[in-house]
């Protein structure tokens, strides 16, 4: 008995499903083993709101810093002006 070329068809279909099935799970697996540290969308989200109230919190300190910074350097820069006998900068 000899294979016709429908049954050659037929063998090629089966083959070929066969082989995209085992490609897909294949895939699968790798991209799963690639994907694994990458964090969960919670937990990058989690992650990210932390790190912005920290930003927010350090842009606050130092806006407050600044202006104490500023405070303290006038009443000495006023001193040294009157002292140096310096006319003041307007």
């Amino acid at each position: 008995m000899s294979l016709t070329t429908t049954d050659l068809k037929l063998i090629k279909d089966v083959m070929k499903i066969t082989i995209d099935e085992e490609l897909d799970v294949k895939l699968e697996e790798k991209l799963d083993e690639k994907l694994r540290n990458l964090p969960s969308k919670e937990e990058f989200f989690d992650q990210t709101d932390k790190l912005m109230k920290e930003l927010k919190d350090l842009r606050e300190e130092d806006t407050i810093l600044t202006h104490k910074v500023y405070d303290n350097h006038e009443d000495r820069i006023d001193k040294i002006e009157k002292v140096l006998s310096i006319q003041p900068a307007v």
